[in-house]
């Protein structure tokens, strides 16, 4: 495959339905030349490039109800609801090992998309870049505003890149990527609302204006790209999967049969369309 893009979108713990999509593809032996992803999408992707079968499931339903991963009590003591040492350092080095080795040497090209705080624009991180500096990474683009402390690196300010890229096609496209491949974590029909929180954005982030006017628009360029993806499915130029149905699973979900049940959908999802993916690649 040359010129074919997997784009993948975030979405919190909605995003097991993305791990699913790509365990399947794993099975399979499908991997595409250039991947890029954004929050959850970012984690799914690592796990996909470095060839770790299952990693994310496990990550997710083994520790979401660990309070050293996932708290209220983290947000309190660490200002962040998710451990960020416990996530991004105990997890990938001690307990769900991160194939750092093969990551690296995998021939798969891979982006993760990050917001800068200070302008509210997306930064966008190649992993041959940040060799040793790759779960800083994906930490940044994983780091929910008013859930997780902002990520510092290199004299940026850095939080979740699904604020102001939420699918970054445009992207891919611009990397010369003719056909692409997206994965979403929302049905098709679904439209964000406005945001309403933005006293308390400026309350929090007073230096950052650049964040809090991506914050209000979000709501805005996501729907604009759900628009502009839906164009190019009908043009033929992407393939897209998406959930079948409404989610019963929310951004910040602890119920595991839920989990569960929406990684076994977006593996049963993939299998679906599979023969019909293949053909159009």
């Amino acid at each position: 495959m040359e010129d074919i893009g997997l784009v993948l979108e975030g979405g919190g713990m909605r995003g097991l339905y993305t791990s699913g999509v790509l365990d399947f593809f794993m099975e399979k032996n499908l991997y595409f030349p250039y991947v890029i992803g954004v929050s959850m999408g970012a984690c799914n992707g690592a796990s996909y490039i470095s060839r770790q079968k299952g990693r994310n499931k496990r990550i997710n339903l083994n520790y979401i109800n660990d309070p050293r991963y996932l708290s209220y009590r983290n947000l309190i003591r660490r200002k962040g609801l998710f451990s960020t040492d416990f996530a991004y350092d105990e997890v990938p080095n001690k307990l769900e090992i991160f194939d750092t080795k093969t990551f690296h040497e995998a021939k798969e090209k891979f982006i993760i998309g990050t917001t800068d705080c200070d302008n509210g624009k997306p930064v966008y991180f190649e992993k041959t870049d940040c060799r040793d500096s790759i779960l800083d990474i994906i930490r940044a683009s994983s780091s929910l505003p008013f859930l997780a402390p902002i990520v510092r690196h290199k004299g940026l300010s850095l939080l979740d890149g699904g604020v102001i890229d939420p699918v970054p096609i445009k992207k891919s496209i611009e990397d010369g990527n003719n056909k692409n491949v997206i994965v979403l974590t929302r049905n098709k029909g679904y439209v964000k609302k406005p945001f309403k929180m933005k006293f308390l954005a400026k309350t929090i982030y007073p230096k950052y204006k650049g964040l809090v006017e991506a914050m209000v628009n979000r709501y805005r360029i996501y729907n604009e790209t759900i628009k502009y993806i839906e164009e190019l499915e009908n043009e033929g130029k992407v393939f897209v999967i998406r959930p079948s149905e409404i989610l019963e699973v929310r951004r910040i979900e602890k119920d595991t049969k839920k989990l569960l049940n929406l990684y076994n959908q977006g593996y049963e999802e993939a299998k679906q369309c599979y023969d019909k993916l293949k053909k159009w690649i």
